[in-house]
């Protein structure tokens, strides 16, 4: 089993260097099975907006094709994934959990789960929205995506964003990962590629899409809309 911490600034926010050390970590684990998590209180709270909100359209678009890949490598990853979400998993935070194939959150009360993007007005890069919708069942896509709200454990629990709550989740995170891990590794590496294929970048018009959503995360509107999101924090 390898564990892999997610720690940073910002509740393990996502920036560059978090997603640099991610991808490296994962790459290391080599297929063997990963159980993903954050240090402190939190899973992670999403991306890191004080990066976002300092990048050029440049510095944009390379870090959103590192969070793309990142995405992708870890939903697309041929060993078993179980992500032990101890505390808030809120937008990218929220969407690497449910890339992982199974997901513990801890019973706190305070914690919450959830895609928030589009109340900052920022727009799903087409692959996280691709393994999004594969992820989350079409009855609670409008609630969870549109509705853009956080939720607590049983929320998170009802619209499929986690699959079990527990107040002893670091115990069950891992048992629920041996129990993937005695699966015959070849046949769950076949399956999960046969199910979710070698890419989430891999898609008709592909390109295109990613491109036309470059306008709206270098806008003046959206690092308004984000200085006032870190004025409430």
């Amino acid at each position: 089993m390898i564990e892999i911490v997610m720690e940073g600034p910002g509740k393990n926010a996502l920036g560059t260097a978090m997603m640099d050390h991610l991808l490296e970590r994962l790459e290391q684990a080599g297929g063997h099975p990963v159980l993903l998590t954050g240090a402190g209180d939190a899973f992670s709270a999403g991306l890191n907006l004080k990066e976002v909100h300092a990048l050029d359209v440049a510095g944009m678009e390379a870090f959103l094709r590192k969070l793309e890949r990142l995405v992708s490598t870890l939903y697309t990853y041929p060993g078993p994934t179980v992500a032990l979400v101890n505390g808030h998993a809120i937008a990218g935070g929220c969407v690497l959990a449910l890339c992982c194939d199974h997901r513990v959150l801890k019973a706190e009360a305070g914690a919450r789960v959830g895609l928030n993007e589009v109340a900052l007005g920022l727009r799903f890069p087409p692959g996280v929205l691709r393994m999004v919708r594969e992820r989350l069942s079409a009855a609670h896509q409008t609630e969870v995506l549109l509705g853009a709200a956080l939720h607590g454990p049983e929320g998170a629990l009802r619209l499929g964003l986690v699959d079990e709550v527990t107040t002893d989740a670091d115990a069950l995170a891992r048992e629920r990962l041996r129990a993937l891990a005695a699966h015959p590794d070849h046949a769950y590496a076949a399956l999960k590629r046969a199910l979710r294929g070698r890419s989430l970048l891999d898609q008709p018009g592909y390109e295109e899409t990613f491109r036309s959503l470059l306008p709206s995360w270098s806008s003046d509107e959206l690092k308004q809309r984000i200085v006032a999101a870190l004025k409430k924090r």
